[in-house]
């Protein structure tokens, strides 16, 4: 397979006319149970949101990206971010063919129909100069508003705008990634020993990011932020990254959904035909392979909002 560097993603072509969305009526029916994968192990969706992949990174699970990508066929894919590590690459350069396939995976979705709109994040903020240009099929914008199915308005956006620490300490936001590097090498050498010892994956990170009180309290605080300045827009929620933790709930009002990341939680949020949004845990899927008889064979939340 032919490798391709990442700029391959800026090669530009005329961007389409935008088509402003229809008025949908709004849906208030009870949702139904969670759908399941189809019987190939397809997932049919209307939308699907995934962000913080951090191709060019040793963290970034590009295999089981692969899988889903593979797997998930939807009419509008939204790059919500740090899809490309800026930083890391800086620093040292890492690009395994895995990541060249993932990259070609999503170009190919574009020439297939999919629509897929790429919204930078801090990570690769480079590609923001970018914005309102179609490279490969691809859409830049800086953000986006998505209208469901039922007629919700949903403000989608990476969320490093809003992290007080990214906009007003970017140097403490380089040392805290290489920490945040240093934690995952620890990371896959814990699991490394705990795989020979029988026992399944634990995430050094998560557990310090929500055991530490002042991580808990970051986290809420950005997700207050996010939710209050889509309420300033108008719109009915939010659909970010950044911050590594998949959500799917309601604050005062307004819906905020966190898609997760590709590095350790491999997640994405998907909105159904029908409206409805859902947490997709993709680790939870193919752990279910190897245990046919696992009661979460789907690998999907029984969050629906």
């Amino acid at each position: 397979m032919r490798w391709i560097p990442p700029t391959e993603f800026f090669q530009p072509q005329a961007a389409p006319a935008a088509v402003e969305a229809p008025e949908v009526r709004r849906a208030h029916s009870p949702a139904p149970a969670p759908a399941k994968p189809q019987d190939d192990g397809s997932l049919n969706v209307r939308t699907v949101f995934i962000s913080d992949l951090h191709l060019g990174t040793p963290g970034c699970q590009a295999t089981a990206l692969l899988d889903f990508l593979r797997a998930v066929e939807c009419e509008t894919l939204f790059l919500v971010g740090d899809i490309i590590d800026g930083w890391q690459l800086r620093r040292q350069w890492y690009w395994p063919q895995a990541h060249n396939d993932v990259v070609q995976k999503l170009l190919r979705k574009a020439r297939k129909g999919t629509r897929v709109i790429y919204i930078p994040g801090n990570h690769d903020e480079f590609a923001r100069r970018y914005a309102e240009h179609n490279f490969g099929g691809v859409e830049v914008v800086q953000d986006w508003v998505h209208v469901t199915a039922d007629g919700r308005r949903l403000w989608i956006t990476h969320g490093d705008l809003f992290d007080g620490v990214i906009q007003c300490a970017k140097w403490l936001a380089h040392v805290g990634d290489s920490l945040y590097e240093f934690t995952l090498r620890l990371n896959r050498h814990l699991n490394s020993m705990r795989a020979r010892l029988g026992l399944p994956y634990w995430s050094l990170s998560k557990y310090l990011k929500f055991k530490v009180k002042r991580a808990v309290s970051y986290v809420s605080d950005f997700e207050d932020a996010l939710a209050r300045e889509a309420r300033k827009r108008g719109v009915d929620g939010v659909v970010c990254g950044h911050i590594h933790h998949a959500e799917l709930r309601d604050i005062d009002g307004v819906l905020y959904a966190n898609d997760g990341d590709w590095v350790e939680s491999l997640t994405a949020v998907v909105e159904h035909a029908d409206g409805r949004l859902e947490i997709v845990d993709w680790a939870a899927r193919m752990r279910a392979r190897q245990r046919p008889d696992s009661a979460v064979a789907a690998g999907v939340s029984p969050t629906l909002v």
